[in-house]
C-alpha cells in the first residue's frame, strides 16, 4: 500500500486527572480524528474537562486490571490506527509537528509505530532517562493489552521506529502504593506470577524501599530464565542497588558483574562498577570501567531504559576524579574538558576546571 493520510483514534483511560488531562489533549491537537476517554471512577472534574474535547466518554468499573481497561478503550475505536497516551503525557510542539507530518505521509504497510518515551530531565531540560513504547497501532489487527499492572501491548507485524517523542510530565499523586496493593492482593489470592509480573512486583517493592523482599523477588525472576533481556539487565542493576543499600558490597559487585551474562557491557553498568571501585579508593580499577563506558557505542533503537549521563558526560567527570587521585592531573583536566562540552554550566565541572588549572598552571599549556 502507498502513502496516505490515515485516521487516528486516541484512546485513553483516566481517573482523577483534572490537573493534567487538558494539557495532554491540547498538546495533541490536530492529530486524533476521534478521542475516546474511558473513565475508571473519577471523583473530580476530569469528565467535565474531557467533554470540552470529545463526546466519546465511557465509564469502566475498575477491577484492578489496567489491561482490561485499555482493551475496553481500544474496543471503542473506529479509525484506521489507535494512539494511546496517559493523562500526564504530552507532545512537545516539535514532536506534534513531526506527528502531523507522519500522519499526512504515512506508509500504510506499517502496523506499529514505536516512539521514545522521555521520563526524566535535568535542570537544563536535557533528557536523563528514556525508553521506547509501541504507541500507534493498526486497529484492524486487534492487538491486545496484557497484564493487570505494568501492562504491555502484544504486537506483531511491520514496525516503524520513530523519533517522535512522548514526554511524561508526572505530578505528585496520593495513590503511589496502588500498584503494590494490586500485586499483594493477587499474591494473597494464590495467583502464580509470570516472569514479567515478578520483575514489576520487584520494582514496586524496590520503590517502596522493601529491599530484602525485593531481592527475593528479583532473584526468583532471574531464576525463571524467561525474562526479557532488558528486564534481566535492569533486575541486576536493582539487585546491586538493594545490596548496596543493605551494606553488602560483595553482593553488590556480584550482581553488577552478573549483568555481563545477559549482554555486552552497557555504559550504565560500567559507570556503576567505576563508582564501586572509586568509593573503595581503587582508582585504577575505577578508571578502567569509566574508560570502557566512554568507548561503547549507544545501542541503536534500544527498547530498554537508558541513562543518558552514562553514555555522555558522567564517565568523563568521574575519570577526572580518578586521574586526579592517581596524580595525573593533565589527564584529569582532559576528561573534565570533555565533560564540560556536554555540561558547560555544571558546578562540579567548573570547580574541577578552576582547581586543575590552578594545579597545572597556565604555563603547562594544557589544551581544552
Amino acid at each position: 500500500m502507498g502513502d496516505k493520510t490515515i485516521t487516528i483514534s486516541l484512546c485513553m483511560i483516566v481517573r482523577n486527572e483534572e490537573q493534567t488531562i487538558a494539557r495532554c489533549l491540547d498538546s495533541v491537537k490536530g492529530i486524533p480524528d476521534e478521542i475516546i476517554i474511558v473513565d475508571t471512577g473519577s471523583t473530580d472534574q476530569t469528565k467535565e474537562i474531557v467533554r470540552r474535547y470529545t463526546d466519546e466518554v465511557a465509564d469502566f468499573t475498575w477491577i484492578d486490571n489496567f489491561a482490561a481497561a485499555r482493551n475496553f478503550a481500544f474496543s471503542q475505536a473506529t479509525k484506521d490506527y489507535i494512539l494511546w497516551l496517559d493523562a500526564d503525557d504530552i507532545l512537545a510542539d516539535t514532536d506534534r509537528e513531526k506527528f502531523l507530518k507522519l500522519k499526512k505521509e504515512f506508509d500504510t504497510s506499517i502496523d506499529i509505530v514505536n516512539m521514545p518515551y522521555l521520563l526524566a530531565f535535568d535542570q537544563s531540560g536535557a533528557v536523563t532517562f528514556s525508553l521506547r513504547r509501541n504507541r500507534l497501532v493498526r486497529r484492524s489487527k486487534n492487538f491486545r493489552w496484557i497484564g493487570a499492572v505494568h501492562e504491555y501491548l502484544e504486537v506483531y507485524g511491520s514496525i516503524l521506529n520513530s523519533d517522535i517523542c512522548i514526554t511524561h510530565k508526572g505530578i505528585e499523586r496520593n495513590d503511589s502504593d496502588r500498584n503494590l496493593k494490586i500485586y499483594e492482593k493477587r499474591k494473597a489470592e494464590g495467583e502464580s506470577f509470570s516472569p514479567r509480573d515478578l520483575y514489576y512486583y520487584g520494582n514496586e517493592l524496590f520503590d517502596h524501599k522493601f529491599y530484602k523482599r525485593a531481592i527475593k523477588v528479583y532473584q526468583d525472576f532471574l531464576e525463571t530464565g524467561q525474562g526479557w533481556l532488558e528486564d534481566n539487565l535492569s533486575a541486576c542493576g536493582k539487585l546491586a542497588e538493594c545490596f548496596e543499600k543493605l551494606g553488602q558490597k560483595d553482593k553488590e559487585l556480584e550482581y553488577l558483574m552478573k549483568s555481563f551474562e545477559y549482554a555486552i557491557p552497557r555504559a550504565e553498568f560500567c559507570c556503576r562498577l567505576g563508582f564501586y571501585f572509586l568509593e573503595a579508593k581503587k582508582y585504577e580499577q575505577g578508571a578502567f570501567w569509566y574508560n570502557l563506558a566512554t568507548q561503547l557505542e549507544k545501542p541503536v533503537d534500544s527498547w530498554g531504559p537508558r541513562i543518558e549521563a552514562c553514555w555522555t558526560w558522567l564517565p568523563h567527570l568521574q575519570l577526572c576524579v580518578c586521574y586526579d587521585r592517581l596524580g595525573n592531573q593533565e589527564l584529569a583536566y582532559k576528561h573534565n574538558e570533555i565533560a564540560r562540552k556536554f555540561r558547560p554550566d555544571n558546578p562540579q565541572v567548573l570547580f574541577n576546571k578552576k582547581y586543575l588549572e590552578g594545579v597545572l598552571g597556565m604555563s603547562k599549556g594544557v589544551e581544552s
